[in-house]
């Protein structure tokens, strides 16, 4: 099980000494979206740059254009980017196309998603890695529901969970067994920030 840091609604800086202080606890970074629409791919690129050996996903969230954004994603460096479910399964298709050819891989955010018949549609168009994920904005409602995971129950799809993931809502999370666990303001806006992600890291080494 890996550990996710989402870098979203911060500062260029921020997200700098983020990253430096809890470089040995985290195995993937990701660009958020609202870092990307303020500092553009230049943001990307200079997080490869000074770590080089960590997996990059820049969250784009694409709707469509999705060859254009995808191949913008990793000429920046960026090991994975992310589409969203109800976009055109061309859009879709044309980003897993772009992903192969580049030896780069995609993320299909399930966002609002609520039917088995739009996971179907995925498996149909060979999506292996998947984002169960709770909104910000509907995360005042509550945060992540370990219910989400009956969506993807049965496929054979690389999971990710995401959406107001701290401490005491990862026990019931990881129990699920996810293949990585994507945190944002819990390790963000924390005093300590490694410690956080250290208490998190370690919770999921004990899970059997």
């Amino acid at each position: 099980m890996k550990l996710q840091l989402a870098l979203d609604r911060l500062t260029r800086d921020e997200c700098i000494r983020i990253v430096k202080e809890t470089e040995r606890e985290i195995d993937i970074i990701e660009v958020g979206t609202g870092v990307i629409k303020e500092y553009g791919m230049p943001i990307v690129r200079e997080i490869r740059e000074f770590s080089p050996d960590k997996m990059i996903v820049a969250d784009m969230k694409t709707c469509d254009a999705g060859k254009h954004e995808a191949l913008q994603a990793f000429e920046a460096g960026a090991d994975i980017t992310t589409v969203m479910a109800f976009s055109s399964s061309l859009t879709i298709k044309d980003m897993l196309d772009v992903a192969k050819e580049t030896n780069n891989r995609v993320m299909v955010d399930l966002l609002e998603v609520d039917s088995r018949d739009v996971i179907g549609e995925l498996a149909e168009l060979d999506v292996d890695l998947v984002s169960l994920h709770v909104g910000k904005d509907k995360q005042s409602e509550g945060n992540f529901n370990t219910e989400l995971f009956t969506l993807v129950k049965g496929y054979d799809f690389e999971v990710t969970v995401a959406g107001g993931v701290n401490l005491d809502t990862l026990p019931a999370i990881i129990q699920e067994k996810p293949d990585t666990v994507i945190v944002g303001s819990a390790i963000t806006k924390a005093e300590n920030p490694e410690g956080v992600a250290a208490e998190m890291r370690k919770m999921m080494s004990e899970v059997k």
